[in-house]
């Protein structure tokens, strides 16, 4: 499966407000995106079907976008909240299109993660 890698500095994320602004600068999101995890999801969702306008940083039908994560583990202790939801909401985008028929569009690479 092709797949396209976007970096995510979550070195610049430190709060919701600027989970939000990096994932929106990232991936490009629509100017009206509303800075919540279900308008995240919703842009996420729609991230091989460029036609939708969700995200400038799209991939075509079939491949996935992997969003890295790196020093993940630094990520996680310093902002536990936004990386569990990055985690639960990635696996529900994917969900999400599975159980319509569809196939998942998202994978996370996370480096630097040890427990």
């Amino acid at each position: 499966m092709n797949t396209t890698i976007v970096p995510i500095p979550t070195n610049l994320i430190s709060d919701w407000p600027s989970f939000h602004k990096v994932f929106a600068e990232a991936l490009g999101f629509p100017a009206y995106y509303g800075a919540n995890m279900d308008a995240w999801i919703d842009c996420m969702t729609y991230a091989d079907e460029p036609e939708e306008q969700m995200l400038a940083r799209t991939v075509r039908p079939g491949e996935l976008l992997t969003l890295q994560i790196d020093d993940t583990s630094d990520f996680a202790v310093r902002c536990p909240e936004q990386f569990k939801a990055l985690v639960e909401c990635t696996a529900f985008v994917n969900y999400r299109r599975v159980e319509i028929g569809g196939r998942p569009v998202l994978s996370l690479l996370m480096s630097g993660y040890f427990s």
